[in-house]
């Protein structure tokens, strides 16, 4: 399954369960250091590898075929559903997973597995997210390390993206049929930022979300970004595309692979380093 794919499927899991209270954190970590994780969740996955905890993964989603560290590892999740008996028999000292995930979790936690949720919705989050990591598995020194050169990489790059003489408009095209997007709530909005761009959607209901084709007409971003799997080459022949600007001056630009830009993980300064080239090309 694409990356793309993967992000709206978490969208469908935020619809699903909407209706669990989402508490910034769930406490229930363990005192000791996890041998045996169950990750649920991609970015948490990356998160945990890049700390040096891979070894420690059991069990993980069906939406991590593009993480190497963890390609023999047992797949217990989709997006609606978890595996509970195939997750009990892999013994895990945590259960690691996003605030939309508590209802899908709960029969584990009936059965006194330690469960800890994770926000992965912001820019901050994604350090915070590290952090957690480094003290779920006992690798607070790699985890403290990672955020310190991550910060370092940003604050040169943001330097660099400084540089614009204006900030180009952006609009994040997730899908077209409908069209979804990004909003000034959602990390990737905050890397369009630190990039040197803007936001070109200035409100939404949520950080991810439908939108009009009368809006984004009414909108005329300066640049398009999206992936492969959203084929909107397809359809830049018809209303709206056609008569947006971005499409005519040719500003549209596929982020391959999407994971550095559509996963709040350790990758995301590739993904910023990417928006920083083609926001630049975007003002020649």
């Amino acid at each position: 399954m694409s990356i793309r794919r993967s992000l709206l499927a978490v969208f469908a899991l935020v619809a699903l369960v909407g209706c669990v209270a989402h508490p910034r954190r769930n406490e229930h970590t363990p005192s000791s250091p996890a041998h045996r994780m169950v990750v649920l969740v991609p970015s948490l996955v990356e998160d945990a590898v890049a700390v040096g905890a891979a070894k420690n993964i059991v069990g993980v989603s069906h939406f991590t075929g593009d993480i190497s560290a963890v390609a023999h590892v047992d797949r217990v999740a989709d997006f609606s559903s978890v595996d509970v008996e195939r997750i009990v028999t892999l013994h895990p000292d945590v259960i690691v997973g996003i605030p939309s995930q508590a209802r899908l979790l709960a029969p584990l936690r009936r059965l006194h597995f330690r469960i800890v949720l994770l926000n992965d919705d912001s820019y901050a989050d994604i350090f915070r997210d590290i952090a957690r990591m480094g003290s779920i598995t006992g690798r607070n020194a790699e985890a403290t390390a990672l955020i310190a050169r991550l910060r370092a990489t940003t604050v040169n790059m943001q330097r660099e993206a400084g540089r614009f003489a204006h900030r180009p408009r952006v609009f994040v095209a997730l899908g077209t049929g409908p069209i979804w997007t990004v909003g000034p709530q959602s990390y990737i909005a905050t890397l369009i930022r630190l990039a040197g761009g803007t936001d070109a959607v200035t409100s939404l209901p949520s950080a991810y979300a439908q939108y009009s084709a009368e809006s984004l007409l009414a909108l005329q971003p300066d640049v398009i970004i999206t992936d492969p799997e959203v084929h909107l080459a397809s359809v830049l022949n018809r209303e709206p595309w056609r008569s947006l600007r971005a499409v005519r001056e040719h500003h549209v630009y596929l982020v391959d692979p999407p994971a550095i830009l559509q996963r709040p993980g350790p990758r995301y300064t590739q993904g910023l380093a990417w928006l920083i080239e083609h926001l630049r090309a975007s003002l020649r």
